[in-house]
């Protein structure tokens, strides 16, 4: 397993975007995305900080379900 970027909101949400995921609603600095898939809905929310920390970057590949790989160095 590699090391995490340390990546901004935006970086994250265009990896997101990417991969099949699009911003459904912005309220303050949080974007919500969500991704259709057969029978169910993801849906991530995405702090727009500058940098995000790394236990929230973990949340957002946990419930993206797309592989860590992407994130990673």
């Amino acid at each position: 397993m590699g090391r995490l970027r340390r990546l901004s909101g935006r970086e994250v949400c265009r990896i997101l975007a990417e991969h099949g995921f699009r911003q459904i609603r912005q309220r303050g600095s949080h974007v919500i995305v969500q991704k259709l898939i057969p029978g169910s809905t993801i849906t991530v929310p995405v702090p727009l900080h500058d940098q995000l920390k790394l236990g929230t970057l973990n949340t957002i590949i946990r419930q993206s379900r797309l592989p860590r790989s992407l994130f990673e160095a």
